[in-house]
């Protein structure tokens, strides 16, 4: 089974020669180097590159040890380069490599080179490159298998395709794996093993069961509000810590940096302004969330939800979550406000969708309720509820578009019905 990652790759195809690093970032075990070596570098030779003009070096193989070496690596690639045709530059686990930040900043200065790395484990857990060469380091940021990828090569409905997603996640191994045992073993040791060692490492964490907790809260409060205050509480209620705020808001920084947990703000929709705490948190993958509590709470809904916000933030976007005042009479005749949610508020430049994910609308109660806070926001953009059911999309006549899953998630343009 073979992921072909089209929209990474027009990504990269659409950077070239921009002048800048291309960096190519994601958790662990994504497939960057898969995308690199493999995807963009057969597309190269499709456009009529010679080989000679693609110097790929893996600095995790044994063989390329000696160009752990800062000018050794660069000697031998000036030694590669014999003409003024453009060269392609792509190297891989670039954090094995010493002064990594100088040598790139070398390659950077010969003007028909063009470069592209990938890096993980942790000395290059988040945008440290981008960090590094601001302005001149372009991210390309790889996410877990969107649905739709993963249903290209899914030997089965969609259906049976959602139950494995919904359960597994998108991490390209997992899902070619065959077995459920298979599955629930790699995902559960990748998290142990790989991405909080990793974190450990570079943040010489000692107090390692507290970031376990910390995951574990978080995995479980997917898709409701919190903030590190209401965290604290349940430390100390569940687990008798007396763990600090400041270390909580630390662990969540090393979880989104890691790019394991993503966070959606609140956003006043009326006010047009950020609101705070509480706010959000998601998981890059739905399968990593669901290991993480050992498959025991796979609520459909929250992870539904989950997926939307990944699939938005995929398709470009930023998401953040959106709070309506609506004004009404209490029983006394006064005046009360009611602050309303609306899951999603999905921007990407003009562009501004108010997204609803509602499992199921069982009744009418449930579908007014849904549509309660879409009323009330007094804008032209376009509303949308999301459901789990096989339906045609509609409009009923405020405008606001009741669509499946399935069409949201499998067609580019949903959005645009």
């Amino acid at each position: 089974m073979e992921f072909q990652r089209e929209r990474y790759l027009e990504a990269l195809a659409a950077r070239m020669h921009n002048g800048m690093i291309k960096v190519v970032t994601g958790i662990r075990r994504i497939g960057k180097s898969y995308l690199i070596f493999k995807i963009f570098r057969e597309y190269l030779r499709r456009q009529g590159i010679d080989e000679t003009h693609i110097i790929a070096i893996e600095l995790d193989q044994r063989k390329n040890k000696a160009y752990r070496d800062p000018d050794k690596i660069l000697d031998y690639i000036e030694t590669l380069i014999t003409d003024q045709a453009p060269y392609y530059i792509l190297l891989d686990e670039v954090q094995m490599l010493e002064e990594f930040e100088e040598v790139l900043n070398s390659l950077l200065h010969i003007e028909n080179a063009d470069v592209y790395v990938t890096g993980s484990n942790s000395r290059f857990l988040s945008r440290d490159i981008i960090t590094e060469f601001r302005g001149r380091g372009d991210e390309i940021h790889v996410y877990p298998l969107c649905f739709k990828e993963f249903m290209e090569a899914y030997e089965g409905d969609i259906y049976h395709g959602w139950a494995e997603y919904v359960t597994y996640g998108g991490l390209p191994l997992a899902a070619t794996m065959k077995t459920e045992e298979q599955k629930i073993h790699y995902l559960s040791r990748l998290f142990e093993e790989t991405y909080i060692r990793d974190i450990m490492e570079r943040y010489h964490i000692e107090k390692v069961q507290e970031l376990n907790d910390l995951i574990n809260i978080l995995a479980s409060a997917t898709g409701s509000l919190t903030n590190p205050s209401k965290i604290r509480a349940t430390f100390k209620s569940m687990i008798q810590s007396d763990i600090s705020l400041n270390t909580i808001r630390q662990y969540i920084e090393y979880l989104k940096d890691a790019f394991i947990v993503n966070e959606a703000n609140r956003y006043d929709v009326k006010g047009r302004k950020y609101i705070g705490t509480p706010l959000k948190y998601y998981f890059e993958d739905v399968g990593l969330r669901n290991a993480r509590l050992g498959f025991r709470q796979v609520e459909e809904t929250h992870l539904m939800e989950n997926i939307i916000y990944n699939e938005l933030r995929l398709r470009g976007f930023q998401v953040d979550v959106g709070v309506v005042q609506k004004r009404s009479r209490n029983k006394e005749g006064g005046q009360e406000k009611k602050q309303l949610e609306i899951d999603f508020v999905a921007n990407l430049g003009s562009k501004r969708y108010y997204i609803q994910s509602a499992f199921s609308l069982p009744d009418k109660e449930k579908e007014e309720q849904e549509k309660t806070s879409l009323l009330n926001v007094n804008d032209s953009f376009k509303k949308i509820i999301i459901v789990k059911d096989v339906i045609k999309a509609k409009h009923d006549e405020n405008g606001i578009v009741t669509m499946s899953i399935f069409d949201f998630l499998l067609q580019e343009n949903s959005l645009e019905i």
